[in-house]
């Protein structure tokens, strides 16, 4: 027995020498200066060098870069080119003494990919020109294609590709592609160019300008009502950009036939949550331009659209919710759209419940809704609307929320919808709301 411990005993004392002797052989071994990076002093993964001759590792000298400087943190020169060449022969020695340092327990880094320059994407973008001019479809197609798997490969890359302008060149490519007199064999490159465009948001001004042209529109709404499911997710996504509260894009687009049903689909057979919000999206600019167009309005309401929402509305998720309430907001400044939402059982039930419950957004727009709905019935004796509020708690939530604090719109709003209930409040006793009972003050 007592034999048995001791040898155990020595074991231990044994194991315990040799992992001291292993600890004391790293503490040894040290990292050569030149393997570090003057920048973050560690260890360089994909070393660099630049116009001033000094190695850094990609990483820190781009974030040095990208932060406004253009001097070189070694020598202060100022750098001829921001364009970093990489150092495989300090790479290549780097790999070698991590090979012979292996049995320490450093791992060999392995060979970084070369990031995209912007030399090579200019080029890319030049020949997309071209194919484009040709109305070479194929070569086009492919030439996107690279841009794609580029985008993909790294936010190192696409940051690159969007600072090159992509956006407009492959736009301008979709606008000549969708004007070609054989519009049924560009559908291939039509629905690539678009696929590539998702991932380059947000796009500029000139992007937004070729995607605004008729032939384009024309193109995505024929995508958004006979594409197949990718192509219909895209043409929402896009479309999303293309129209950004332009009034003529705005007009343009309400005249294509089949536009606005195709966008009311969309919503009411959701492909998924991003073509969802992005058909909401588009609604909303619709709905809420600077001069809201009373017909749009009045097809959207036509088409079912409010009771649509107010059922979406009971349980989406925080974004949905915000771009529903949104549209439902838009579709309040029109008297039809008011009656609408007014004769709807879930209105009100729905909107008090929105109330601090998703976000600042959503009770901004809640607020604005229910304020839209009881404006004129406050001088009415009926007052229905202002009863059917106060019926399922909107008097409390609504002190709650200028107890807490909101924005001043939302706060003058909320104010005038407590003067306008509090005079139905001795005809009805409010009934007491738990939506708010674990509500925290943010202050």
């Amino acid at each position: 027995m007592i034999s048995t411990w001791r040898k155990r005993r020595a074991g231990r004392r044994a194991a315990k020498e040799q992992q001291q002797g292993e600890n004391g052989d790293m503490e040894l071994i040290t990292i050569p200066n030149h393997f570090r990076c003057p920048i973050s002093l560690d260890f360089m993964k994909d070393p660099v060098t630049l116009s001033t001759g000094i190695t850094y590792d990609r990483d820190s000298i781009e974030k040095w870069i990208e932060a406004g400087n253009h001097t070189c943190p070694v020598t202060n020169q100022v750098f001829r080119s921001l364009e970093p060449i990489p150092n495989h022969t300090i790479r290549k020695m780097i790999q070698d003494w991590c090979v012979d340092n292996k049995s320490y327990g450093i791992e060999r880094i392995p060979t970084p990919r070369i990031p995209v320059s912007s030399t090579e994407v200019s080029e890319i973008l030049s020949k997309i020109t071209m194919a484009s001019k040709r109305e070479d479809q194929v070569w086009c197609r492919e030439l996107v294609a690279k841009i794609k798997a580029l985008v993909k490969e790294s936010e190192r890359d696409k940051r690159c590709i969007m600072g090159s302008k992509a956006g407009s060149v492959i736009s301008a490519a979709f606008e000549t592609f969708s004007i070609a007199p054989s519009f049924d064999k560009n559908v291939a490159v039509l629905e690539e160019i678009l696929s590539a465009l998702t991932l380059l948001s947000p796009i500029d001004e000139e992007a937004k300008c070729y995607l605004g042209s008729a032939a384009s529109l024309h193109c995505m709404v024929w995508f958004l009502k006979d594409g197949d499911l990718s192509a219909r997710r895209s043409a929402a996504l896009v479309l999303k950009e293309a129209i950004s509260s332009n009034e003529r894009v705005i007009d343009a687009l309400a005249e294509i036939e089949g536009a606005l049903e195709a966008l009311v689909k969309l919503i009411k057979e959701p492909i998924c949550p991003t073509a969802t919000k992005a058909s909401l999206m588009v609604i909303y600019h619709m709905v809420n331009s600077s001069f809201p167009n009373e017909t749009i309005i009045e097809r959207f309401v036509d088409m079912g659209l409010v009771s649509l929402l107010l059922e979406i509305l009971v349980d989406a998720e925080r974004r949905i919710c915000e771009e529903a309430l949104g549209v439902l907001d838009g579709l309040c400044s029109s008297d039809i759209g008011r009656d609408k939402v007014f004769n709807n059982a879930l209105s009100m039930p729905v909107l008090v419940k929105k109330l601090l419950r998703v976000s600042d957004l959503a009770t901004e727009f809640s607020v604005s809704i229910i304020w839209k709905l009881c404006k004129n019935e406050q001088k009415e004796e009926g007052g229905g609307v202002l009863i059917e509020a106060l019926q399922v708690g909107a008097f409390q939530k609504l002190l709650l929320l200028i107890q807490v604090g909101c924005a001043d719109k939302t706060k003058e709003k909320a104010t005038e919808l407590l003067k306008w209930l509090n005079l139905h409040r001795d005809r009805l006793e409010c009934i007491d709301s738990m939506d708010f009972k674990d509500l925290k003050r943010p202050f």
